[in-house]
């Protein structure tokens, strides 16, 4: 097996060099959950399982491997299996805060280059959902793509495109219909050989359909929506590296019904470039443009040249950031506590939302 057709570069290879451990041979997590891991390597694809060092050593289970990572395997004499004994540093990711009360970072797909970011041209459009989609992807150092699904069973496309290109700024945008096939050949030109794409968005948004069509056969189970709402039922329950006839790798991810953000400054930074500009004309270069004077952010909001609805959205996710990093630093503090105790062993998180 060629692994340089799965993504395999100099990066990893440098990596994997690094380690001392004799007869450790590279390998890409395809599928499967911490207690069944799918991987190829250089012999094909065989199972892996985690070694009880890495289990213990790792502070949660961001730092397990995760599909699309690149990890140093142990092979077993004899079988067509291994002992993942390393994950290697990541070159992009696309993460979450893991729902609930914790403080811990669910990986949801690991060096990826390129992500569709899905919505459907109905209902469920939500411009709010996709500002924290976008901050996802470029915290993570993956170049977004905006797919508008659905545009046969849409009145108004005009319209759709123009609050998407309200909040995308130059996101490459793409209007689409999985049902049909049109946007598909624009689809096709984000695909470059030996690179990962990622789907993600909501349930019942089309990501499984845009694979399925990619893919040129039915690989991915799709159920229809809701006539009612336009609400989706969950298909896709696990994550899977599919190799395409362009040489590209795509990954559909099931649907999220909830996206706590887990970013730095950069990703907001990015995602709403017009509040950056705005801000440094504030009379307080740390302005939080909450109740400060001469804010120059909050004014234009105010007056109506930046939409109120997107410097709400910018605040709030500016809050959920700020009280992520807080949290981070009680967290560490905790750990910190904990060292020189026998460490629990990290007990399987809620994976997926379906």
């Amino acid at each position: 097996m060629d692994l340089t057709k799965l993504g395999w570069n100099d990066h990893f290879a440098a990596a994997l060099s690094g380690h001392s451990n004799a007869g450790l041979i590279p390998a890409r997590v395809v599928s499967g959950d911490r207690n069944a891991l799918v991987v190829v390597t250089p012999e094909g694809e065989q199972r892996a399982t985690i070694s009880g060092r890495m289990l213990h050593l790792a502070r949660d289970s961001s730092e397990l491997p995760r599909i699309g990572d690149w990890v140093a395997l142990s092979p077993v004499a004899g079988e067509a299996k291994g002992v993942i004994r390393h994950v290697l540093p990541r070159r992009t990711r696309l993460g979450r805060r893991l729902p609930g009360r914790e403080t811990r970072e669910q990986v949801l797909a690991a060096n990826v280059d390129t992500a569709f970011i899905v919505q459907a041209m109905d209902s469920t459009f939500n411009p709010r959902r996709m500002e924290r989609f976008l901050a996802m992807t470029h915290d993570g150092g993956v170049r977004p793509v905006v797919l508008l699904n659905k545009v046969d069973l849409c009145d108004d496309p005009e319209e759709f495109l123009r609050r998407t290109r309200e909040v995308s700024g130059d996101t490459p945008v793409v209007v689409c219909s999985a049902r049909t096939r049109r946007g598909l050949g624009l689809i096709r030109g984000h695909l470059v050989a030996g690179e990962t794409v990622v789907f993600v968005g909501s349930s019942g948004v089309g990501k499984s359909s845009l694979v399925n069509c990619l893919y040129g056969e039915r690989i991915q189970a799709t159920i229809a929506v809701r006539e009612g709402d336009s609400k989706g039922r969950h298909t896709t329950s696990s994550r899977e590296l599919i190799p395409l006839d362009c040489g590209a790798l795509v990954i559909d991810t099931p649907g999220l019904r909830e996206l706590q953000v887990w970013l730095e400054e950069e990703g907001l930074e990015v995602v709403f470039a017009e509040i950056r500009e705005l801000a440094l004309k504030c009379r307080f270069r740390d302005c939080s443009h909450a109740d400060e004077p001469d804010c120059a952010v909050r004014r234009a909001a105010d007056e109506g040249r930046l939409p109120r609805a997107r410097f709400e959205a910018y605040r709030k996710l500016q809050k959920e950031q700020r009280q992520l990093a807080d949290d981070r630093q009680r967290h560490a503090r905790v750990l910190i506590r904990r060292q020189g105790r026998i460490r629990p062993r990290i007990e399987p998180s809620a994976d997926d939302d379906g």
